[in-house]
């Protein structure tokens, strides 16, 4: 297939608001690809040339690629740049260049998708001295070598501007949609993907060899699962009124990871709940690994907490991420070490333990784990099955310090990037009257007023993620209870998302739109007071006091709280007023 095909798409799509028609056309698109150029189009799809646990970067800044538009079209440096300013989109800007300078160049290549694909591989892998210059000249040949149209769509994959509109979850549909005509596969394929997150592999081993092999796709070592999610309830007695007898946990408050171990190798991969791999944070537990766990391979989740060994206790979340720097990690290891609270088993010398009930994967978990061991150690456990006992644990844990408590069936299998009711979380806090937070992700923003206009913004909108409909509604819109420094953070971190119009995939009303719209991105944990129905928020409730608590940078936004959790929650408090 031409690239110039395929950005013809692109275009189509973009234009689409209607998430069945976009499906449809991403089938099609599917369709007239051969197997590699499927495995190809689904990275680019997503502005990458990998699966999303595979760091490759293009390292271009924009002002890099308006360089390299400058050299190749032979433009007037300052003009260029002041029409840039004014469009506000590089690759539309790129585009309108590229068509009135056609004339000055030789017919444009018909390159096929493969063609341009390689050359943006090669642009992600340069590093080191000299690379800048070889990257000018990758994307220098690039432009003068494609149309206008395909130039729009590759100059916004390299500078991470894409933003098509929907989720790798749409994807999967359009995934199903090639095979039947409709998304009856979607619940099959999604599945695959979750234990296997790489939607390039998935596309290319369905159109090759069909959908009985998906289905007997197992773990990797090396490539992460996407990670089990807890349901929430408001009091002990719906925990045994779901599980029975369960499994009780502390729920620490920590980074939850995922470390795969493959003894022949020596390799050693952890990757955050995002699939980030941030081994480089975490060189103490790799080393651990090697000596504290019995097994020839071996993946394994458990959550990180930062511990003082003076006081002997666990130190807080924030604490831990301050090992995201880059530098001078060994010395961050010795000023506060860790403890790995290991608490389930997903995969050890080539068995999967995925489908396995919950008290199997525990037993051989803890036969894994060496005793006597320093950094990996069992998470604690109790079996229980009266609401008393659970509400004990609840409030001992609460009085260590802890978030709450995490409840387990034990028949339960690993629901790889889903929630069955298997795991509750019940989390508390006495300040509020809500039991529990809720992941948000940041929208958009208002210009602040008064002492806030040295901030840039005001009031940020936040909303949630529909599963359903692949698209996010709002919940609130929060003017008060930040810090300067939380202020000044969250405009920070909003400098380069900003979007020129409002993303398709957000549903606003009116009378919440906002003067700065964000690309998806930012993550918040708010509390609330309560949940209330609302005309005016498309998620038809909203969070009553609403507050920002933290910045959740180990999430991405498809996994905020969920519509159905908010409409569940609010059910739960509705029927406890009454």
């Amino acid at each position: 297939m031409l690239f110039r095909d395929f950005t013809c798409f692109l275009e189509e799509i973009e234009q689409t608001d209607s998430r069945l028609k976009i499906t449809e056309l991403l089938a099609q698109l599917f369709a007239k690809t051969n197997s590699q150029e499927i495995e190809q189009t689904c990275y680019l799809l997503q502005g990458r040339v990998g699966p999303q646990y595979e760091k490759l970067e293009f390292g271009l800044a924009e002002r890099l690629v308006i360089k390299a538009m400058i050299n190749s079209f032979s433009l007037n440096s300052k003009q260029a740049r002041q029409y840039y300013k004014k469009v506000g989109d590089l690759g539309r800007v790129v585009e309108d260049y590229r068509k009135n300078t056609q004339m000055l160049f030789q017919e444009t290549k018909k390159l096929s998708i493969s063609e341009v694909f390689a050359q943006l591989a090669r642009l992600s892998q340069l590093k080191g001295k000299g690379s800048q210059e070889e990257k000018l000249s990758i994307v220098s040949g690039l432009l003068q070598q494609l149309d206008s149209l395909s130039n729009r769509y590759v100059v916004r994959i390299i500078v991470g501007n894409l933003r098509l509109g929907f989720s790798e979850m749409t994807i999967l549909d359009a995934l199903s949609w090639l095979i039947k005509g409709d998304k009856s596969l979607r619940s099959k394929i999604e599945k695959a993907f979750n234990v296997y997150p790489d939607l390039g592999y998935i596309a290319k081993t369905l159109k090759t060899k069909g959908i009985e092999v998906i289905e007997q796709i197992k773990p990797v070592v090396g490539v992460p699962i996407l990670m089990a999610k807890a349901e929430r309830v408001t009091a002990p007695v719906d925990i045994i009124e779901k599980l029975g007898q369960a499994a009780i946990e502390p729920k620490y408050d920590g980074f939850r990871l995922q470390i795969h171990y493959q003894k022949s190798s020596n390799q050693i991969k952890i990757f955050s709940r995002k699939l980030d791999e941030v081994s480089y944070m975490f060189p103490d537990l790799a080393r651990a690994m090697k000596k504290e766990i019995r097994a020839q391979e071996i993946i394994i989740e458990g959550e990180a907490v930062g511990y003082n060994p003076k006081t002997k206790k666990m130190l807080p979340f924030q604490e831990i991420v301050q090992r995201k720097r880059k530098y001078d990690i060994e010395a961050k290891t010795r000023e506060i070490p860790l403890k790995l609270f290991a608490f389930d088993l997903l995969f050890v010398n080539q068995t999967s333990y995925l489908d396995k009930p919950y008290t199997e994967r525990r037993k051989k978990l803890k036969q894994i784990l060496k005793p006597n061991n320093q950094i990996i150690l069992l998470a604690e456990e109790e079996l229980v099955k009266e609401e008393k006992r659970i509400a004990e644990i609840f409030t001992e844990s609460i009085n260590q310090g802890l978030e709450g408590i995490m409840a387990k069936k034990l028949t339960g299998k690993y629901q790889a990037g889903a929630r069955d009711w298997n795991w509750i979380k019940f989390k508390h806090s006495y300040s509020s009257k809500l039991m529990d937070t809720f992941d948000c992700l940041v929208m958009g923003y208002d210009y602040g007023k008064g002492k806030r206009t040295g901030f840039g913004l005001g009031a940020f909108l936040v909303g949630i993620y529909d599963q359903q409909k692949d698209r996010y509604v709002t919940i609130a819109k929060i003017g008060t209870g930040l810090t300067d420094k939380e202020w000044r953070k969250l405009k920070g971190k909003s400098q380069k998302l900003k979007a020129k119009i409002k993303p398709k995939d957000y549903l606003v009303n009116k009378a919440q739109e906002c003067d700065v719209w964000l690309n998806p991105e930012i993550v918040v944990e708010i509390r609330a007071d309560e949940i209330t129905k609302s005309p005016i928020h498309t998620a038809k409730l909203a969070l009553r006091f609403p507050r920002l608590e933290n910045f959740r940078d180990d999430k991405k936004p498809n996994q905020t709280t969920s519509l159905k959790e908010l409409q569940q929650i609010y059910q739960k408090q509705y029927n406890s007023h009454n």
